[in-house]
């Protein structure tokens, strides 16, 4: 039998050292409230550690020797319904008597109370073992949870704080299918009209007399689509002239069923399943274009917070694609290092010639930071969002208690909102490059489908495409720094003497942790100063903290022509930085870290020299024939 989880001895380094787990298990014990938790956090990370072995086993031996079959098992539309194919059928009937769909669902709703952390660590095992499954075994837990929550953000979820149990919850129905098994969800937003420009969504809700809503549209692009629950953007409020979000705030969140049951057990169908993508990869995984029709649904929290309600559900996911992606890439390097170790040529097996050497390093050592960088982003957001229920909830008693805890809040949901993006683009961009590799260790046969490898790139090009494509990560990863430092000069230049002096007077490591964050802030402050050319030229000689009134009228769509141009290159210096970092902290804590740290500030040092380099000294000329472009066309 195998175990994907106990063969990996760097995320057992979560598990067992690597994550602060007693705040985060004293926030999903209730802070020890209910009768029915663990006792201790040990006990509870005890039994995390057995849900992940129980897992591990599981994708190992009954998901893993099945790839192949998966990917040629496509899903197909079968009268008005997409069965799944008949491997995934046994998978999930598996899955469904392991009971592990309700992972972090509160025990009183029938789950295991675990955190949302032991789940996105679990799609990595899935995702290692196939992406398909990993993907559709995310719209079971992951729509149960998003149910739960925005009930709990609505208020249409009753608590009883004495005894700290929900008593009951709004979706109920949705939670308690999806727990058993019986049914999944989805997230549809894309339509054919719109993709990432999400003003340009057009399927609509109406409301009755009677206060009743029904929605109507097309959703396409739908990942595991064709399940019983949906969460549908819709547009409620057309878009007015004067509207700076582009008709984002007309936009709202609803629950819709596909299909109800009669009593006599006959469906009654609210929405259509009209067609299956034929993709490169991601075979297993039905992706789906859903037609509604007057479909009855039901609001979730206020009309118009669509946008805001779509961002909590993104956020998770783009976790999710970051765990995904990591999966894919553990895949990848152990085919090619097994492959490398037998492989003879030269005298030697390939894995001992030099350039190989290198590429089984790297890939490891990328492999093993990005997951650092994942666990960040996974625990701030979990850590924002319980301790914002535990504000609402169970408030402390004196005002300056909620004070603080408001101001932890806050920067659990500021560190999760700069990693996040900065996780589904590293992830996602490395994943189809480990796969690559991969490919080309095996040489020949790695083109051939004997060995899966060609199968892994296939199914690792769409993470750079779906849940928010690699460009719009780097898009927002740039935008937040930059208006960070329009809204806080001063904090901005506070921050770079901080990283000056740490650069300059830290330890050895810490020397060089810190110039990579003073690279990510030059090279800030280098995009500042040139912002929409002429416009900003009196900017140029003046102290950072005076910036704030030169933008007073300020376009971002209009003025970021160079900031946009290099928000890639800027995004990967900011994720080095944030890794090096994230691996400095378990150095210090941990020394048998410190060998990863080094591997890796290898790599990311002359990585960010270049790519600082190409921010300051390229771009300029390709954004001059842009504009002459657009006067040749405004002139015609």
């Amino acid at each position: 039998m195998g175990n994907f989880y106990e063969d990996n001895d760097d995320l057992r380094f979560y598990l067992e050292k690597g994550i602060d787990w007693a705040p985060l298990v004293g926030l999903t014990e209730y802070d020890w409230r209910a009768e029915d938790g663990h006792a201790s956090v040990d006990e509870a990370v005890e039994f995390y550690a057995d849900v992940a072995n129980l897992l591990g086993t599981y994708v190992a031996d009954e998901i893993a020797p099945y790839s192949a079959e998966i990917d040629e098992q496509h899903p197909e539309l079968v009268g008005e319904d997409v069965p799944l194919p008949p491997r995934q059928q046994v998978i999930f009937d598996g899955l469904k008597e392991l009971d592990v769909h309700g992972m972090c669902l509160p025990r009183e709703l029938g789950g295991m109370n675990c955190p949302v952390l032991l789940y996105s660590l679990s799609i990595e095992l899935f995702a290692r073992a196939d992406v398909s499954v990993a993907a559709h075994h995310g719209f079971h837990g992951g729509m149960c949870m998003a149910a739960l929550i925005y009930s709990i953000h609505e208020d249409t979820t009753t608590f009883d704080t004495d005894n700290a149990r929900i008593v009951e919850t709004r979706f109920a129905e949705c939670i308690e299918e999806i727990r058993s098994g019986e049914a999944w969800g989805s997230m549809d937003i894309t339509e054919p009209s719109a993709g990432s420009d999400m003003a340009q969504l057009r399927t609509k809700a109406v409301q009755d007399e009677d206060g009743s809503w029904t929605l109507s549209g097309e959703k396409i692009f739908i990942t595991s689509g064709h399940g019983r629950w949906h969460f549908v953007i819709a547009r409620t409020e057309e878009a007015k002239s004067d509207d700076a979000f582009g008709g984002l705030k007309g936009l709202s969140m609803f629950l819709v069923p596909a299909w109800d049951v009669a009593e006599d057990g006959t469906k009654v169908r609210y929405a259509t399943f009209a067609k299956l993508e034929e993709k490169l990869g991601h075979n297993g995984s039905a992706t789906v274009a859903v037609v509604f029709e007057n479909a009855p649904a039901q609001l979730i929290g206020n009309r118009g917070d669509g946008f805001k309600h779509m961002l909590l559900l993104m956020n998770n996911a783009r976790i999710g694609v970051g765990f995904e992606s990591i999966g894919l890439s553990e895949s990848a390097l152990r085919m090619a290092r097994a492959y490398a170790a037998e492989r003879p040529s030269m005298g030697k097996t390939i894995d001992k010639h030099e350039m190989i050497a290198d590429y089984l390093e790297e890939m490891q050592t990328e492999i093993q930071a990005i997951r650092a960088l994942a666990m960040n982003a996974a625990f701030h957001e979990e850590m924002g969002q319980k301790l914002n229920l535990k504000l609402r909830f169970f408030p402390p008693d004196t005002e300056a208690e909620r004070a603080e805890l408001a101001k932890q809040v806050k920067r659990h949901q500021m560190s999760a909102r700069a990693t996040t993006p900065l996780l589904k683009y590293v992830s996602s961009e490395n994943a189809v490059k480990h796969a690559q590799r991969c490919i080309q260790i095996h040489g020949g046969v790695g083109y051939t489908r004997e060995y899966g490898a060609e199968k892994l790139l296939r199914d690792a090009m769409v993470f750079p495409i779906y849940e928010g494509t690699s460009q719009i990560q780097a898009l927002m990863a740039m935008k937040d720094n930059l208006m960070a430092v329009i809204k806080d000069p001063r904090g901005f230049v506070a921050r770079m003497a901080q990283a000056r002096w740490v650069s300059v007077r830290g330890s050895s490591d810490e020397r060089r942790v810190a110039r990579l964050r003073l690279t990510a802030q030059q090279s800030i402050q280098f995009l500042m100063s040139r912002l929409a050319g002429a416009k900003f030229k009196e900017v140029r000689g003046r102290p950072m903290t005076e910036w704030a009134s030169a933008f007073q009228d300020f376009d971002p769509k209009r003025d970021f022509a160079l900031a946009m141009l290099h928000a890639e290159r800027l995004t990967v210096i900011l994720s080095d930085a944030a890794q090096a970092e994230a691996l400095l902290e378990q150095a210090k804590t941990h020394p048998e870290r410190r060998e990863l740290l080094h591997r890796f500030l290898e790599r990311a040092e002359p990585r960010t020299r270049y790519n600082h380099d190409q921010i300051t000294s390229t771009g300029l000329r390709l954004l001059e024939s842009l504009r002459e472009d657009e006067f040749a066309e405004a002139a015609k």
